[in-house]
């Protein structure tokens, strides 16, 4: 793997600068997904159990339910090791502890109008599977909705070829407080929750990470259901000056990467000397990794800019999923950026302690979505209400511009409805 290097201006004239979730080049898949998402809305229980045959390479025997059972749950997860089983309590606590601080207000305003904020009754969660399992995944899209209140939490995940599902993941359902796990994987596991089966209750928000048939499931059943975001393929940016060490940006390059084959990761410096180092350094720690053909397939790319300002410039343009700050006075620079979904100030702030254990969660908008939407949080499991509590005074005063606007607009009902009431 040859890691590409670039000045301001070539990195600003490449697509790689501007990356986006391009839906056009998965025409296809999106046509699959939406002929799965339409069988199950049709067929429910049926689809599922084809779906999951040609897909999982299992079913549920006649009788069996897609449900694992409370007993079954039980006796995986007490499968784990008590020192993992110490971990998942660990980072749930943490969770739990900085979502806690997201919860709003339930009401605010004065006496004639307000703002109600509630959450959900039900929402949906996913945890992928395929490459790796993923119960940090579980902690952190089950526990949001349990901090926000919401009255019932139900997990997907893709069950092995025995119909199992990893004690990993059920161990942590059962850290975050999830009522139900369901053996069902894939777009066909979206649409499910989103319109509900005869065995799986439809739920009003949908979250977690996936592959793309996941994600394009969410876009697809989105309307019939709330969704926490469409996200594209992982990425880090690393913004560094002469303080940074290089082995350890090189580190944080080759640990975002070995997510998936379709990763980014980005160092943004103004050092030359400094990209030179992280270089040599990336290409000897790869080498060595378990992960080493994944990581070789991604992409990573050196950009060095003029000065530290035009890199900050760059930076804000790519609007990151993750955004490392090692440069001098990285606490001011660090709280100063805009656009990017989750920001690690300072050498010791490595992703990976966002992404398990130090709190903040790890569902993170991409593909420069970072300008516009935010992470994964109590908040997607809320909706607010609007309220007016009018009396006669109050309609007085607000009678004459309300029904010159409505006549503005040929709306004469809309005027007489107002009218009226003073009559």
């Amino acid at each position: 793997m040859a890691v590409r290097r670039f000045d301001a201006k070539s990195w600003r004239e490449s697509p790689l600068s501007s990356r986006r979730f391009d839906l056009t080049a998965v025409a296809g898949e999106r046509q699959a997904v939406a002929e799965i998402c339409e069988r199950v809305r049709r067929e429910g229980d049926a689809a599922l159990r084809d779906l999951g045959r040609r897909f999982d390479g299992w079913e549920p025997a006649p009788g069996e339910s897609f449900e694992v059972s409370v007993e079954a749950a039980r006796e995986a997860a007490a499968q784990i090791d008590a020192a993992d089983r110490e971990a998942l309590d660990f980072a749930a606590e943490r969770i739990r502890a900085f979502h806690s601080l997201q919860r709003p207000q339930e009401f605010v305003g004065s006496g004639d109008v307000g703002l109600v904020t509630r959450p959900v009754r039900r929402a949906g969660v996913y945890a992928p599977g395929g490459r790796a399992v993923y119960p940090s995944t579980v902690l952190m899209t089950a526990i949001p909705p349990r901090v926000a209140g919401v009255d019932e939490v139900v997990l997907a995940t893709p069950p092995r070829r025995d119909g199992s599902v990893p004690p990993a993941i059920l161990a942590a359902a059962q850290v975050a407080g999830v009522d139900r796990v369901y053996r069902v994987g894939g777009a066909q596991a979206i649409a499910a929750m989103a319109y509900g089966t005869e065995s799986i209750p439809r739920v009003d928000v949908v979250a977690g990470p996936g592959n793309v048939y996941v994600t394009l499931a969410k876009r697809e059943v989105f309307g019939a259901v709330g969704v926490d975001g469409i996200a594209g393929p992982t990425e880090v940016v690393v913004l560094a000056d002469n303080d940074a060490r290089p082995d350890l940006v090189a580190a944080d390059l080759a640990a975002q990467l070995e997510h998936d084959p379709m990763a980014l990761a980005v160092l943004v410096t103004d050092s030359a000397a400094v990209a030179q180092r992280v270089e040599e350094e990336f290409d000897q720690l790869v080498s060595g990794l378990e992960r080493a053909k994944i990581i070789r397939e991604a992409t990573c790319c050196i950009v060095v800019a003029a000065d530290i300002e035009e890199a900050i410039d760059m930076v804000e343009a790519f609007a990151p999923e993750h955004l490392l700050v090692v440069t001098y006075a990285a606490d001011r620079i660090g709280l100063s950026i805009r656009n990017a979904g989750a920001v690690f100030i300072g050498p010791y702030s490595t992703v990976p302690f966002g992404d398990y254990a130090a709190g903040p969660n790890h569902t993170l908008p991409t593909s420069g979505a970072a300008r516009f939407a935010s992470p994964l949080g109590v908040h997607t499991f809320l909706k607010r209400t609007s309220v007016l509590n009018l009396d006669r005074a109050d309609v007085e005063s607000l009678q004459d511009a309300t029904v010159r606007l409505a006549r503005l607009e040929g709306l004469g009902a809309h005027a007489h409805a107002v009218e009226v009431r003073l009559e």
